[in-house]
């Protein structure tokens, strides 16, 4: 059963949910281990992450999930700007309030992160080395490499015209007026930060209600900003699971690919033939769920040896 509850990032309200453990499986002196999670990109916690920390639990793993500032139930504006910067800000914020859950052993706190959180949470855990182990589900680790897997995928024009709307959101926000909003994902060939086949049906199998598929435009502007996920992976301090699709059309495979071995010995990669949003739901998401819980059962074993 999960418990409401917040915590606060840089003066702001964020709003998350604690999924107990279901039992003590993985307890060890100093508690349970946790998971930290949140969305990628524009998503809301109620989107198919309960799907995963409803399994962690079972599993004797307690999972904190919440939801960045200006989304979902969480305080801050402007509404709907998605910021790399304060998205990694509110994920040290959520460590250090996961770690002071009772019974929560605050050596033993899991990063975990889909799609643009996937790529957050190994900048945050290269930053933080109390973290004890990252899970990324198919991340978006490179932005340039982002960029050319859109226009591989939908053509040069797609950029172009997201660029359009970037540049007329900045403007306003420059002006001090309303946001200038495009939806998250759409159909192929439609207006969208991401474009996907059988987009609102696949969406609509996990979405929840505080989901708003929108976003600043000015986030169009900034993809290929988003260059520093590959570059922490050699700098982790603990073990990484990173999972990918081959068949996305988002998030670029060979780029994770590479981050996986960037990160060593500590990397492990795993590879599905699914697109960006099958693993929110569906068997798609049940066997991701298998391979993590494998994972997160081996390196939070309260018996192995401190890395």
């Amino acid at each position: 059963m999960k418990r409401d509850l917040t915590f606060v990032s840089h003066g702001a309200r964020c709003a998350a949910w604690h999924v107990p453990a279901g039992s003590d499986a993985l307890a060890g002196p100093g508690g349970r281990p946790c998971v930290v999670m949140a969305h990628g990109f524009g998503g809301t916690r109620d989107s198919g992450l309960l799907n995963y920390a409803e399994g962690f639990a079972e599993a004797g793993i307690d999972a904190f999930v919440f939801d960045y500032r200006g989304f979902g139930d969480s305080d801050g504006t402007p509404r709907q700007d998605v910021s790399v910067r304060r998205q990694r800000q509110d994920y040290h914020a959520a460590l250090v309030a996961a770690r002071r859950l009772p019974g929560v052993d605050p050596n033993r706190v899991v990063l975990w992160g889909v799609s643009y959180a996937g790529g957050h949470a190994l900048v945050v855990a290269a930053q933080d080395a109390r973290v004890a182990a990252v899970v990324s589900l198919t991340p978006v680790t490179d932005g340039l490499a982002s960029l050319a897997h859109v226009v591989r995928h939908a053509g040069v024009g797609r950029l172009l015209r997201l660029a359009g709307h970037g540049l007329r959101d900045a403007a306003r926000a420059l002006t001090a007026r309303p946001p200038h909003h495009v939806p998250v994902v759409a159909e192929p060939g439609s207006l969208a930060m991401m474009g996907v086949p059988r987009a609102q049906e696949i969406c609509a199998s996990f979405a929840g209600p505080a989901f708003r598929n929108e976003v600043c435009a000015r986030a169009a502007l900034k993809v290929g900003l988003n260059r520093r996920p590959t570059t922490f992976a050699g700098r982790l301090a603990c073990p990484v699971l990173v999972q990918i699709g081959t068949e996305d059309r988002i998030a670029p495979a060979g780029a994770a690919r590479r981050t996986a071995r960037k990160a060593g010995r500590r990397g492990e990669l795993r590879e599905y033939p699914v697109d960006h949003l099958d693993v929110y739901a569906g068997p798609g998401q049940r066997r991701v769920l298998a391979d993590q819980l494998d994972f997160l059962a081996r390196v939070l074993d309260p018996a192995r040896s401190p890395r």
